[in-house]
This record gives structure tokens, C-alpha cells and sequence, in this order.
């Protein structure tokens, strides 16, 4: 088949016929909802980490993967009449105008900043229009409870800073990464198994809340810092292994010792 001739269109024709109960697949027939989600999280990631990797070939092939994703989900609504693709496409188009009038409107936006906030804006209105009628309205609401646990504490903290509660300055934020960490040195000299878990939340909390203040990405400062961590470890196997040692037959100072190489080395 020439090329020209693939089309979101012969992608969704596959879908279905992949769903088909009469000469589909077996473990595609079998999916639903909750068994794909891990999927369809896996392969975000997958985007992202070729994105890291500045890798466009993979870029490619993952974010096809990724487009398999949301046609699965969309021919499963489909089949049990939610909505259908063709849905889910209206209602993005819908929603990319809707949040950008400087372009498909009147409204003058002239800067990145300006426009971040009145996205945030917009999305205030749609996310209080959604709210029930029944349930008091919160700024905190819907943000996912599915998110990785550091990612959605960063959306929570951007949203409580948004209406207000949040420390002028960096300083209280830095004083209270502060407090949780001797709350967390407290619990561990009490050794309250129970005490300590809280406590570590606290100051992971906090700690998201310092990168937010600095406008740092959590997730991805994370991230970034686990390849660094495992890139040097790496190179101290490596200069082990060459010299014919093993890790566990070190002491901690020569071990330290071999990790201020790596750096040195400018391995991250």
C-alpha cells in the first residue's frame, strides 16, 4: 500500500476491525477503559522520553503510538455509544479556539506570559461550568488523580497559588521545605513508621512547592536528575569493572571517590 494511502482514516478502520468480536483480535475484543489506561500512560512517557532523547525517529514511531492510544478509546466509546473520533476531534477544535480569540477571535495577546494566563482564565470559566450544581466549586477540583504523584502536586500547588494562597516571597517557601524536614528527622528519631510517611510527603510537597517558585518543572527536574544519577553510576561500574573490582567490595570513601570522577567527568 503506497503511502498516500495511509490516513487516520484506514487507522480507525483498523481499529474497528481489530474490535470486531467476528475475526477481530482476541485480546483487543477483550480490552476495556481500565485495562488500556496503563497503555495509554506508558506511551506518553515513551513520547517524552524521545523527546529527552532528541530522538526524532523514535519521536515518530511513539507518537503513533500514542495516536493508537486515543483511537482505541475512542472506538471503544463508540461501540458502547458515548461518542465517537470524529467526537472526540469536534470537540478539541472546539476547544483550541475557544481558549485562543487573539488568534480565532478579536482579543489582542501579545506574549507567551499573557497568553499562559488567560488560558488559565479560560480554563477557570470551563472548569466552573463543569462544577455541579450540587457540589461546592474548587479551584482544585479536577486536577487528575491519575497524574504521577510529583506532576499532580504541582498542578495542586499552581492552582492554590492562583487564588491566593501562596507565600509572598521565596523565603517562605524555602522555610517551610525547612520545617518539613525537621519534622521528618523528629519522626525519624521517634522511629514512628507511620509518622515518617507523612512527614516525607510534607516535605516532598514542599519541595514541589520550591520548584514551582522557581518556575522549575518538578517532574522533569526529577527526571533529568535519575539519568544524571544512573549515567554516573554507570561510569563508577565501568571504572570498577576495568579494574577488575566490584561494587560491594568498596568502602563508602572510595566510593565517593569514584562518584566526584563521574562528575568531573561531566557525566550526567
Amino acid at each position: 500500500m503506497a503511502a498516500s494511502e495511509h490516513s487516520i482514516c484506514q487507522l480507525l478502520t483498523i481499529m474497528a476491525r481489530l474490535r470486531n468480536p467476528v475475526g477481530g483480535c482476541p485480546w483487543d475484543v477483550a480490552q476495556n477503559f481500565a485495562t488500556i489506561a496503563p497503555y495509554t500512560i506508558e506511551e506518553a512517557y515513551e513520547v517524552a522520553q524521545a523527546i529527552a532523547d532528541n530522538d526524532m525517529p523514535a519521536l515518530k514511531d511513539e507518537l503513533g503510538d500514542l495516536l493508537f492510544q486515543a483511537v482505541f478509546h475512542a472506538q471503544m466509546a463508540s461501540e458502547a455509544g458515548h461518542f465517537t473520533f470524529e467526537d472526540v476531534v469536534a470537540n478539541v477544535c472546539q476547544k483550541m479556539i475557544r481558549r485562543h480569540p487573539h488568534v480565532f477571535a478579536d482579543a489582542s495577546i501579545t506574549t507567551a506570559d499573557a497568553q499562559v494566563e488567560n488560558w488559565e482564565k479560560i480554563k477557570e470559566r470551563e472548569r466552573a461550568e463543569k462544577q455541579s450544581t450540587n457540589t461546592l466549586p474548587s479551584a482544585l477540583g479536577d486536577v487528575p488523580l491519575a497524574l504521577p504523584a510529583l506532576m499532580r502536586a504541582q498542578k495542586i500547588s499552581n492552582r492554590a497559588a492562583r487564588v491566593g494562597f501562596d507565600w509572598p516571597d521565596l523565603t517562605g517557601v524555602i522555610e517551610k521545605v525547612e520545617e518539613e524536614l525537621d519534622e521528618v528527622l523528629a519522626a525519624a528519631a521517634d522511629g514512628d513508621a507511620q509518622d515518617m510517611h507523612e512527614e516525607v510527603g510534607d516535605l516532598l510537597f514542599a519541595v514541589t512547592n520550591l520548584a514551582r517558585a522557581l518556575n522549575v518543572d518538578a517532574e522533569e527536574a526529577l527526571r533529568s536528575a535519575n539519568r544524571k544519577f544512573i549515567a554516573r553510576f554507570y561510569h563508577m561500574e565501568a571504572a570498577l569493572t576495568a579494574s577488575g573490582k566490584s561494587m560491594q567490595d568498596q568502602d563508602l570513601q572510595a566510593l565517593e571517590a569514584l562518584w566526584q570522577q563521574a562528575k568531573l567527568a561531566e557525566i550526567s
